[in-house]
């Protein structure tokens, strides 16, 4: 017996249970059925979940629920990244409210530190997406640190340095001078802040009278300046190149150097270059052959190679110093107020990073980058929408080497061991690594090993077959790899993605995966990205508690648009929460009226053109459904879903047969009862990828009734109607019904007509069809479209609003049910207005300034309302012609 309502939180972690406790989500529980596999994006090991993992996992859940009711041996690979800077920071700030460090507790302690740390606490977002409803096979959870998969990163490292790929190399780096670590790209965020751009004059050496200004936001950097550039073709500059300038402060002689990087239009149109600590700068002097000078710690305070007065100041004390000895210099020409976008730690927000130059490993990509863009070239790998094959293929083609080493502790060591003579041994263990050492001196050394790990996004490169066992030949890894599709967003494509296909074509000779699907953003309810500075951040768990996982998952599978931001808030949640409500209050109707599943039912059978109406709209929609979810276009999918729930079944059908349930004739009661129980079960299996949950407790309630369920609904098969024939006659008998109700409801809507007033109505031009169809549904016509009669003639009375249906057309009667002059007046207010809305909006777009500015949401939102409004000017303006009845 169903309640009278649906409560979520009584419900779901019951039914996760029944599943996880049934094996269902398991993977090989199907040995002769075709696998279907996909890696989780594996999340950090620090983190919970947000709006964007709710979408990314609601989306993969989809798929595999989908092709594990299709038949398929599905394995979702589920696992959690080490997170190597974000956890490392988690951990030492324990210990600094311990009045401790990693330092004082050395590496060996540290590491069982971090080690307790994720024993107790990194289990939080698998467990946040347990209750999203995620059906990964959670028996097989990795995480990147796990023996098997370090077993796979270090014979990766070890390879690619026997092929010649991995070696050292002193480049400059992003540099976080508080954990004292290379970052990658990916965790530097440009914040635009507030600072100074400071003007410096620099005297000729050969005539300290005259001196070239150069402008800077960093000024403590010029104590590392080692010339500045102009461009060639400047003709201010041009009589200077070749000079020499004398640096302030130090004293040091540097060359004014051509070189294009050098803007004319820019300020006084010269540079400062400084190659240790600007990326720009590190390029120009590596081709005039520069030597940079390296001004700073690796803490970020002035080293020895700067004059003596600033040695041991940190970098922003040193900036204070130099600016006021420059003032008492005068050769600070001016200061100006600016805005500008300064690196910083993505994970903190606080350390401004700085270029540094150090030595680090690195891995050249380039021959792996070729056989990548091959395999998407080839068709071997696929991406969705296609439109993201372009930024893959300018990531690859633009690529550089790969700086893969960081100073920290906790992460995957390198396996390199120096001797006292900084000879590197590359091995898989210290044992072969003393082997090799021995090899080359002839007896045993003493060996260091290097204590840098790698980059995080190492190890999540090998994600897709590290997992199933590699470098061994496991069963996993031959059946489950390549897996089918990979389910990411489009900002890690070069990052993750392009990595997975470098590492996964260059270790095990196939693509990791045949297509990459790329989902959207999600942004607030007004298009705004999501940040916690503008107090928009949406936690799905909060949505989930208020309206439980099915409404957020439909909410954000429905607006899943590829291409498109997707705009999620409270209140569109709450919208498929009342969708959710529907379908229960559908099956509770269905209960009250005695409509129990039948063993023998056979839809083929069917007399009533209204059953074999709804059943013809049940296979258009399964198949809609399913050629949606094959082409990974999960709104239209969902949008079928709605429709078909909503609109067909709950509004339409359920209130079409309610005559035939209250009425006398047993067949066609017998049968219509079968129909809309046979209907439902059916809806649930199509509903069940995207509303596990309440689709599973309706399918345990009503199985109480009618022939035994043979297992949960998670382990039904797809609905397949291959061997069933719509109606086409009958649908279209149907479907003209609907638009005759639904065009009579338009009119007494837009005409403000007293929803107690019943209407005369006169049907015209009708075609004997219609006549027909007119005559048999009359009842359900008359009640539905609140009509007084529905008659076929050949004249309207005065005042009737005229409507098509078919090849008919339809006469509403509403003189003395409304006051024309009144109606007209406000249809025309409304429409004049909607009319200015269009043209505010046209003038908005047309302005170049605006279009310029304005962030890419708003000028979409923009275009959003001007398509609202001349939809509601069409409809305006219909309503007006029908005013106009003699």
């Amino acid at each position: 017996m169903l309640e009278k309502t649906y409560n979520p939180k009584d419900a779901e972690e019951r039914l996760y249970r029944a599943w996880e406790d049934s094996g269902a989500f398991r993977a090989g529980n199907k040995p002769q059925a075709k696998p279907y596999s996909i890696v989780i994006p594996p999340p950090n090991v620090t983190g919970s979940l947000h709006i964007g993992h709710a979408l990314n996992n609601t989306l993969q859940d989809i798929l595999a629920r989908f092709e594990r009711m299709r038949g398929r041996d599905v394995l979702w690979q589920p696992g959690t990244d080490h997170a190597g800077i974000s956890t490392q920071l988690v951990v030492e700030r324990q210990l600094a409210e311990r009045q401790t460090s990693r330092i004082k507790l050395g590496r060996e302690e540290f590491l069982k530190r971090v080690w307790a740390w994720k024993a107790e606490s990194g289990g939080t977002i698998s467990r946040q997406l347990r209750r999203l409803g995620s059906s990964c096979d959670w028996s097989r959870e990795r995480f990147t640190m796990d023996e098997s998969l370090s077993r796979a990163v270090t014979k990766v490292f070890v390879d690619l340095h026997a092929q010649g790929l991995m070696y050292k190399d002193t480049r400059l780096v992003n540099w976080e001078p508080r954990l004292q670590t290379a970052v990658s790209d990916l965790e530097v965020e440009n914040i635009e802040i507030k600072g100074n751009l400071w003007h410096i004059k620099y005297p000729l050496a050969d005539d300290p009278a005259l001196a070239i200004t150069v402008a800077t936001t960093r000024p403590e950097t010029m104590l590392g300046d080692v010339a500045v550039a102009v461009h060639p073709d400047d003709e201010r500059y041009r009589a200077l190149i070749g000079k020499q300038v004398r640096l302030p402060l130090s004293g040091r002689l540097v060359p004014i150097i051509a070189d294009d990087y050098a803007n004319p239009e820019k300020g006084s149109g010269a540079v400062k270059i400084t190659p240790a600590h600007d990326f720009n700068d590190y390029e120009v002097g590596r081709r005039h052959k520069l030597a940079p000078i390296n001004i700073l710690t690796l803490d970020g305070r002035i080293n020895d190679n700067a004059p003596e007065l600033y040695r041991g100041l940190d970098r922003f004390d040193a900036r204070k110093r130099v600016v006021a000895d420059l003032e008492a210099l005068e050769l600070l020409e001016k200061m100006e107020h600016v805005t500008h976008a300064v690196p910083h730690d993505e994970k903190t927000k606080t350390v401004v990073l700085e270029p540094m130059l150090t030595e680090q490993w690195y891995l050249n990509v380039t021959p792996l980058a070729e056989k990548a863009l091959a395999a998407v070239r080839d068709g071997r790998t696929k991406f969705v929408p296609e439109r993201f094959t372009a930024e893959y293929n300018r990531w690859l083609t633009d690529i550089r080497p790969w700086c893969v080493s960081r100073q920290l502790w906790w992460g995957h060591q390198i396996p390199a061991w120096y001797d006292e003579q900084k000879n590197t041994f590359v091995a898989e263990t210290e044992a072969q690594a003393h082997a090799k050492a021995r090899a080359k001196h002839g007896r045993d050394v003493v060996l260091t090993r290097d204590p840098d790990v790698l980059d995080t996004w190492f190890s999540s490169a090998l994600w897709p077959f590290s997992t199933q066992g590699w470098p061994e030949e496991t069963p996993d890894l031959k059946r489950y790899y390549p897996t089918d599709v990979l389910v990411t967003m489009f900002d890690i494509i070069f990052f993750w993605v392009a990595r997975m296909m470098m590492m996964g074509l260059h270790f095990t000779g196939k693509t990791p995966f045949h297509t990459v699907y790329i989902h959207a953003r999600v942004v607030d309810d007004k298009g705004q990205k999501m940040s916690k500075t503008r107090g928009n951040v949406i936690d799905p768990l909060t949505l989930i508690d208020e309206f439980g996982a099915d409404a957020l998952r439909f909410a954000l599978a429905i607006a899943a648009a590829a291409g498109k931001d997707l705009r999620m808030g409270r209140a569109r949640v709450e919208v498929y929460r009342n969708f959710c409500t529907k379908l229960w209050n559908a099956a509770r109707f269905c209960e009250m009226n005695a409509c129990v599943r039948v063993e023998t039912f056979n839809p083929q059978a069917l007399k009533s053109t209204v059953n074999r109406w709804v059943v013809g709209e049940l296979i258009r929609t399964r198949n809609d459904v399913t050629a949606s979810l094959e082409a990974y276009r999960f709104n239209d999918a969902a949008s079928a879903l709605y429709e078909f729930v909503w609109n067909v079944y709950c509004d339409w059908y359920l209130e079409f047969i309610k005559p035939v349930l209250n009425g006398e004739d047993v067949a066609q009661k017998t049968e219509t009862r079968a129909t809309a129980a046979w209907v439902l079960d059916e809806t649930l299996r199509l509903m069940h990828p995207f509303v596990p949950f309440i689709t599973e407790e309706l399918w345990r309630v009503t199985g109480e009734t009618g022939p035994a369920r043979s297992g949960l609904l998670i382990a039904a098969s797809w609905p397949e109607y291959s061997n069933l024939t719509r109606d086409a006659a009958g649908e279209t008998e149907m479907n003209w019904v609907k638009t005759l109700i639904s065009e009579v409801r338009s009119v007494r809507a837009e005409m403000n007509v007293p929803p107690s007033a019943k209407l005369p109505l006169v049907l015209k031009t009708a075609s004997a069809n219609e006549r027909a169809w007119l005559t048999r549904h009359n009842d359900l016509i008359l009640r539905l479209a609140r009509l007084e009669t529905a008659l076929a003639g050949d004249t309207f009375v005065k005042g009737s609003a005229q409507i098509v249906a078919g090849q008919a057309t339809a006469g509403l009667a509403l003189e003395g049910f409304i006051d024309f002059a009144k109606e007209g007046a406000r249809l025309n207010k409304e429409l004049q207005k909607a009319i200015a809305e269009i043209g505010r909006i046209d003038q908005k777009l047309a302005n170049a300034a605006f279009v310029d500015k304005a962030p890419e949401e708003v000028i979409a939102e923009q275009r959003e309302k001007r398509a609202e409004y001349e939809a509601m000017r069409t409809k305006l303006s219909e309503a007006l012609k029908r005013l106009d009845i003699s």
